[in-house]
């Protein structure tokens, strides 16, 4: 325990800790853990929540404002804009902002996992928000320092996007850490709520603000970021081994009649070194292979064994690649996370344009969207608990959103309390597959290789990083759609965005239908084995 937090060492030494059993000591800090870790994260998601609530009064329809001595409003339309985000063009620039933000963050992202495999994760997250705390802060001090350059606004986001970065792999690998496989679509399915819970804070905190001192919508945010990384320092423990508790059960492989299913389901541990060896990201070549007949050599190798040193090495980016169902899971979050960011960003401005609520209405009930997403997170991750198949989940979802989508933008804005029951609803469909395979999938096929923890950051990164170019891509072409207020070619691009993650999820799919398949069949043998006996 020699890398204790000094929080934590303080803690044992005044006997708030020392004095639990094993068991005891385990559940507290795993929860403390949970505690920590979603804090952290709703932290990063409320400081990137204002700039999507700011754009209604960056640029605003300025006929209802009463302009002060000295301005002609006539001569002059756009006089309450904030310059440079003035005229038919705005929405492109906005879009801009965006997507610098989130290019950012995503070509980031691929490096950050590899970084956080690779050092301290407590120093690795500690530096990360209080250098993105900084620059939110720093896009908000542009009110006050009256700063109109796009420059400033575009180099303060790219920035903050690539500190952003670091966030999420540190926060997915310390959970991995703490957390076996066992329930962990659940597990996760309700820590994953924190982005939700994150949009609400920033949406509150930054509409709070943003009629009158839209800068501090901004350095509020940052501060309980930074707060919130402070304490982070003090107490957050990466690993169970630095705490003095035990490492978490990775469920590597079973004898057991009763897990025939799981091991289908999943594949072993061996075979999928071996489909990484063999450089094949599908099982097209030994598609009709039976992964249940070879658990008596599971048994022989005993998977359960704790690894070893040499498989606690770090991987490299491409072999984690190489990982099956790493690549289809990253194509499909590309396209599902390009349907949630653009809802993230553009949500409060639809509402303000196309529905005539203030900014700060707009702003409020966003967050209806963020309520569905908590709950599409949960029963995303119960159904992955319930058939071990992420990929079904996932597509279910994503074609029911479609004509969700279509309906929400077609009769929500004729009716408030419409408007308020769509957005639950398709924030529940739109988020869910988000939620599920940026936490339990990405962390069981991180952990997949006899539950190395070392490939976990990376594998997050390389699944996240690739949705993150999505998202990037996702706010810009709204920007550009969105000109004159024309909303239908934006959510078009939604629809046709979640239809093709659908089809991106194929190979997972049929391979999902034979390992229930096989599950169903050995069942039936287990079932005909015990009434034998």
């Amino acid at each position: 325990m020699s890398n204790l937090p000094c929080g934590i060492w303080l803690l044992d030494k005044i006997g708030c800790c020392s004095g639990y059993n094993t068991k005891a000591r385990n559940i507290t800090f795993k929860w403390l853990i949970f505690i920590l870790t979603f804090v952290t994260y709703a932290a990063f998601h409320a400081s990137r929540k204002p700039i999507s609530v700011v754009k209604n009064v960056l640029n605003q329809d300025c006929d209802g404002h009463t302009p002060p001595p000295g301005v002609n409003a006539t001569a002059d339309p756009h006089w309450c804009d904030w310059q440079p985000f003035v005229g038919v063009d705005s929405n492109t620039l906005l879009g801009f902002l965006d997507s610098s933000y989130l290019f950012s963050y995503a070509v980031a992202m691929f490096f950050s996992g590899m970084l956080a495999d690779r050092m301290d994760l407590r120093y690795f997250m500690t530096a990360g928000m209080l250098f993105s705390a900084s620059f939110t802060a720093a896009f908000g001090l542009a009110y006050f320092w009256k700063i109109h350059s796009l420059t400033y606004f575009i180099a303060v986001q790219i920035a903050c996007g690539a500190f952003q970065a670091s966030g999420w792999p540190g926060v997915v690998t310390v959970m991995g850490n703490w957390n076996g496989k066992g329930k962990r679509g659940l597990i996760f399915g309700i820590w994953n709520s924190h982005t939700s819970v994150g949009n609400i804070l920033g949406s509150l905190m930054a509409s709070a603000f943003v009629d009158n001192l839209w800068g501090l919508s901004f350095i509020v945010p940052g501060a309980f970021l930074a707060l919130v990384g402070v304490i982070d320092f003090f107490f957050l423990t990466p690993y169970p081994s630095e705490a003095g508790c035990d490492p978490p059960e990775q469920a590597y492989g079973s004898t057991e009649c009763r897990h025939v299913g799981a091991v289908a389901a999943s594949a072993s541990a061996d075979e999928l070194a071996e489909l990484i060896d063999q450089g094949s990201p599908s099982e097209e070549s030994g598609s009709e292979t039976d992964v249940s007949s070879r658990l008596g050599e599971d048994a022989a190798k005993q998977p359960d064994d704790p690894p070893t040193a040499q498989e606690e090495a770090a991987i490299s980016f491409f072999r984690a690649l190489r990982i099956p169902g790493v690549l289809p899971f990253a194509i499909c979050l590309f396209f599902a996370k390009l349907v949630s960011y653009t809802f993230l960003y553009w949500l409060p401005r639809y509402l303000h344009s196309a529905a005539k609520y203030s900014p700060s209405q707009s702003a409020n009930l966003s967050t209806l969207f963020d309520m569905g997403g908590i709950v599409g997170g949960i029963l995303a991750g119960l159904a992955n608990d319930w058939t071990g198949a992420p990929g079904i989940v996932c597509v279910c979802l994503l074609i029911i959103a479609i004509p969700m989508m279509f309906v929400y933008q077609a009769v929500a804005t004729y009716s408030h309390m419409l408007n308020m029951l769509l957005l639950v609803v398709v924030g529940l469909l739109v988020n869910g597959p988000y939620a599920l395979i940026t936490t339990a999938v990405s962390a069981d096929l991180g952990t997949s290789l006899r539950g190395n923890a070392k490939a976990l950051a990376t594998v997050t990164s390389i699944i996240d990083g690739t949705g993150s170019v999505g998202a990037a891509l996702g706010p810009l072409l709204a920007g550009a759609a969105s000109s004159g207020d024309n909303w239908t070619g934006v959510f078009v691009i939604l629809m046709c965005s979640d239809a093709i993650a659908v089809v991106s999820l194929g190979w997972v799919l049929r391979r999902e239908m034979r390992a229930i398949s096989r599950r169903r069949r050995e069942g039936q043998s287990c079932t005909a084995v015990e009434d034998t006996a």
